[in-house]
């Protein structure tokens, strides 16, 4: 069966690096196609004469009434019984704006400066990331993280209909991610950043990952989390959703939240789940 990944999100965002990417992975992309002939194009690419079965669209650009003609379009895919996912990607406005101004193009959208438009089209585009399977904030990530991030979402091959989870270890001083489902933070366990043999380590250390994981108050919190997990996990495959993103925190992102967060993803893969693990803050 013929897989669908919808790409839109806002402008300068990161969907022209993002379609590069898919297509590098092995995925059909069209850019710029008009949502009016986003069924026709599936009905050609799921014949039985087809070559390919992963299909890229990037979706949102245009005026308005382009815009708003997105999400009938995709509700009408996905009512078709094909395997569909729509993924958005985000920034923040200053963000936003500092790209543009940087390369000295013009926003798509009309308005009244740079902002303005940016404003306009995120909420034209509100329907769009209501309905997303996957929300990504591209705010702080360069055009290599936003590639390695992709290829942790959309490089694998999973049978249709699987959940694709994720784990991200993040520090709470560098900000909660925007773009996960569920948060979990673990500074209630010692830092081993106060121990000068561990501080320049990292979670990925068999001492720091002992010096935590070791602790009773870590084993009874993995075991209750993964108990937690035991239910939620079939639940949400069955409800159809098609990730979950799992966020784990500490202070500075390094140490308890990298050594929480793989543990979680060895936990998970018990469970006939194959979490992609990220840890965002590792180097900071």
């Amino acid at each position: 069966m013929a897989e669908y990944l919808i790409v839109t999100g806002l402008s300068g965002a990161g969907r022209s690096s993002a379609a590069a990417t898919l297509e590098d992975l092995g995925w059909f992309v069209v850019d710029n196609l008009p949502p009016a002939l986003l069924g026709k194009l599936s009905e050609l690419t799921s014949g039985p004469a087809a070559d390919l079965d992963r299909f890229c669209f990037v979706a949102g650009r245009g005026g308005p009434e382009t815009i708003a003609e997105w999400p009938p379009a995709v509700a009408a895919l996905k009512a078709s019984g094909a395997r569909v996912r729509v993924l958005f990607l985000d920034a923040a406005d200053d963000v936003l704006v500092r790209r543009f101004e940087g390369t000295r193009r013009r926003h798509p959208v009309e308005g009244e400066g740079v902002l303005s438009a940016i404003r306009s089209e995120r909420q034209l585009l509100e329907p769009m990331r209501d309905g997303a399977d996957v929300v990504l904030d591209t705010s702080d990530l360069n055009v290599h993280e936003l590639r390695a991030r992709l290829v942790e979402l959309f490089a694998g091959s999973e049978a249709a209909g699987a959940m694709e989870t994720a784990i991200v270890s993040f520090g709470y001083k560098h900000g909660i991610p925007l773009d996960v489902d569920l948060v979990l933070d673990c500074r209630f366990l010692p830092n081993p950043f106060w121990v000068p043999s561990l501080r320049d380590l990292s979670g990925l250390d068999g001492d720091v990952r002992s010096y935590v994981l070791d602790r009773p108050e870590a084993k009874e919190f993995l075991d209750r989390l993964e108990a937690l997990l035991v239910f939620l996990l079939p639940a949400y495959a069955r409800e159809g959703k098609s990730y979950l993103s799992i966020a784990v925190g500490c202070t500075g992102g390094r140490h308890r939240s990298v050594a929480i967060a793989e543990e979680l993803a060895r936990r998970i893969r018990s469970q006939g789940f194959e979490p992609a693990v990220h840890h965002r803050d590792i180097g900071r």
